[in-house]
C-alpha cells in the first residue's frame, strides 16, 4: 500500500514537471540551432533553401509518427482548418525563420538570442488582444503583466540604441577575433533588429494561432506534420523566387547539411510537437517564459564556437529585458493559481444536491427537519 502510495506521489511530481522539462530541453535546443545555423550561413547557404530543407527534413521525420500513433484520434480536415494551417505555415516557416535568419546575419548569434526574450511580453500583447488573458487593472497580477510589458519594450531599446564597449567574458584567439570591432560597427544593426522584431512578431502570431487551432483539431503530431509540410511547400516556392541559382540547392557533408537536419529534427519537429503540447497544459504565454536561459547558452557557445563579441549595451538590455519578462511570468503565475481556484470553487458549487430535507427519529417518533434554501446557510448564528 505504501510502495502504491509513492508511486502516485512520484507520478504526480513528473506529471507537474513534465512541462518546465521539456520546454528547458528546448531551449538547448534552439541555442544549439542558432550556432549551427550562423555557421552555415556564414559559409554562404542561404537562408531561403536553409528553411526549406529544414522542414523537408522535418516533414520526412515527423509525418510517419503522425500516421501512426494518431490514425485513431486524428480529427476529420475541414477547409477552415487547414486554411489556419497555411497561416501557421506562412507565420513560422515562412516569416518568422527568415526574419530571423536575415536578422541574424546582420548582427550576431548572442544578439539575436537575447532579443527574442522580447516574445513573453509580444505573446501576451497578442492574448490579450484575442481575449486569451484577462487583464484586470485593480488586481496586482495583471498590472505586474502590463508593466513587465513595458520594461521588455524599453530592454529592446537599450540593446537596439547603444551598443557601448565589447565586454570580453571568455577570452578567445586566433585571427577570426581580430578585427571584431570593425566589423561590428559596419553591420546593420538596425536593419536587422528590425527583422528581429519583424521575426518575434510572426511567432507570437504563430503560437497564438496555433492554441486557437489546437481547439478545433486536437492532434498535436498530426497538426506538427501538417505545419512541417505546408511551411516546406510555402518555403520552397519563396526560395525558387528570391534564389535562381539551381546551384545553391546543392548539399555536401558539411555545415549546411548538419544545419539542415540539425534544426529539421530538434527545432521544427521536435519543437512544434512539444510546444503543442505545453501550450494545451500551460498556455502561450508560460511557454516563452524560458527564453533568457537560451539566450545564455548561446552567449557562451557564441563566444568558443564563433568567437562572437558582446557589447555593453546588448548585456544592459538583456537584463532589462529579462527583468520585465519575469514580471510577466510572475503575473501570468498568479493568473494560473487564481484559475485553479476559480475552478475547484465552481465544481463545488455545481454538487448536486437532490435533497436537503432529512428525517430523524426521537423517542420513536420521525421528526422531519425542512430543507434549507441554502446548503451553507448559517441562520440563527
Amino acid at each position: 500500500m505504501g510502495g502504491q502510495t509513492a508511486c502516485a506521489a512520484l507520478s504526480n511530481v513528473l506529471h507537474k514537471i513534465k512541462p518546465f522539462i521539456a520546454i528547458i530541453s528546448l531551449q538547448f535546443g534552439y541555442a544549439g540551432m542558432y550556432i549551427v545555423s550562423m555557421v552555415s550561413l556564414k559559409h554562404g547557404m542561404s537562408n531561403f533553401i536553409l528553411t526549406t530543407y529544414r522542414h523537408v527534413v522535418a516533414t520526412l521525420v515527423i509525418v510517419p509518427f503522425a500516421f501512426v500513433l494518431e490514425r485513431k484520434i486524428r480529427p476529420k480536415m475541414t477547409l477552415p482548418i487547414f486554411l489556419r494551417i497555411v497561416a501557421l505555415g506562412i507565420l513560422e516557416p515562412v516569416l518568422d525563420q527568415n526574419l530571423y535568419y536575415l536578422g541574424m546575419k546582420s548582427t550576431t548569434a548572442t544578439y539575436s538570442s537575447a532579443f527574442v526574450n522580447m516574445l513573453p511580453a509580444v505573446t501576451f500583447i497578442l492574448a490579450m488582444i484575442f481575449r486569451l488573458e484577462k487583464v484586470d487593472m485593480k488586481k496586482i497580477h495583471s498590472v505586474a503583466k502590463i508593466i513587465g510589458t513595458a520594461i521588455t519594450v524599453i530592454g529592446a531599446m537599450v540593446m537596439t540604441l547603444y551598443k557601448g564597449p565589447i565586454v570580453d567574458f571568455i577570452k578567445t584567439g586566433g585571427a577570426v577575433n581580430h578585427g571584431t570591432t570593425t566589423e561590428s560597427a559596419d553591420k546593420h544593426w538596425v536593419m536587422g533588429t528590425i527583422m528581429i522584431l519583424g521575426s518575434i512578431l510572426s511567432w507570437a502570431g504563430f503560437f497564438i494561432l496555433q492554441s486557437f487551432t489546437l481547439k478545433k483539431y486536437p492532434a498535436e503530431l498530426s497538426l506538427t506534420a501538417w505545419i512541417c509540410f505546408v511551411g516546406m511547400v510555402e518555403d520552397a516556392g519563396v526560395a525558387l523566387i528570391f534564389v535562381r541559382d539551381l546551384s545553391a540547392w546543392k548539399l555536401g557533408w558539411d555545415s549546411r547539411l548538419l544545419a539542415a537536419t540539425y534544426s529539421g529534427i530538434v527545432c521544427s519537429g521536435i519543437a512544434y510537437y512539444v510546444q503543442g503540447i505545453v501550450i494545451k497544459e500551460r498556455g502561450p504565454v508560460f511557454l516563452t517564459s524560458f527564453s533568457p536561459l537560451c539566450m545564455v547558452i548561446t552567449a557562451l557557445l557564441g563566444a568558443l564556437v564563433l568567437a562572437e563579441k558582446i557589447h555593453l549595451g546588448s548585456i544592459l538590455g538583456a537584463i532589462i529585458i529579462v527583468s520585465g519578462l519575469y514580471t510577466v511570468v510572475w503575473g501570468k503565475s498568479k493568473d494560473v493559481k487564481n484559475s485553479e481556484t476559480d475552478e475547484k470553487s465552481k465544481a463545488f458549487q455545481e454538487l448536486p444536491i437532490t435533497n436537503n430535507a432529512t428525517s430523524i427519529s426521537v423517542d420513536d417518533k420521525i421528526v422531519k427537519i425542512p430543507a434549507s434554501k441554502s446548503p451553507f446557510s448559517t441562520q440563527g448564528t
